[in-house]
């Protein structure tokens, strides 16, 4: 049965530890299942695996990895990291967004209403020389900063 245990890293280095636990457990076969790296989570990698020696056995000697917890964590503890978000639930009227997909790719834009039920987004875009609504779906859109 696999236990879930959290793995403390430098902050804003969660990815690349993700990265290197995946490639050191691929390579010595280790009893590692899946790694998490929730974006929520600032400092700490979950990793899913046969025990607490397994996971302290992986980290060992991989940089910018802090420790482990001793402590196994529940799956109800991460449950909503698992759960799938729409887009447009992270996305709040004000914000800054840069468009990703469709006629205004890469242009940068200000959400001025967003509407969850059909998942779109009301932007102005920046650099237009006036100010037109446009609305887009709220996946073709990047959060970029709250101003």
């Amino acid at each position: 049965m696999s236990k879930f245990y959290a793995v403390k890293t430098t902050a804003n280095q969660e990815r690349i530890v993700a990265n290197l636990l995946e490639m050191y457990a691929r390579k010595n076969r280790t009893n590692v299942y899946s790694i998490l790296e929730p974006k929520e989570l600032k400092g700490y990698v979950i990793v899913e695996a046969e025990s607490y020696e397994d996971v302290v056995k992986t980290v060992k000697g991989l940089s910018k990895v802090k420790g482990v917890v001793k402590r196994e964590i529940s799956t109800k503890e991460i449950d909503h990291f698992l759960a799938p978000k729409k887009i447009v639930e992270k996305i709040k009227e004000g914000d800054m967004v840069e468009i990703v997909y469709g006629p205004f790719k890469g242009e940068s834009a200000i959400v001025r209403k967003v509407d969850e039920v059909k998942n779109e987004i009301t932007i102005e875009l920046i650099n237009a020389v006036v100010p037109i609504p446009v609305t887009v779906k709220a996946d073709h859109a990047r959060k970029v900063e709250r101003r």
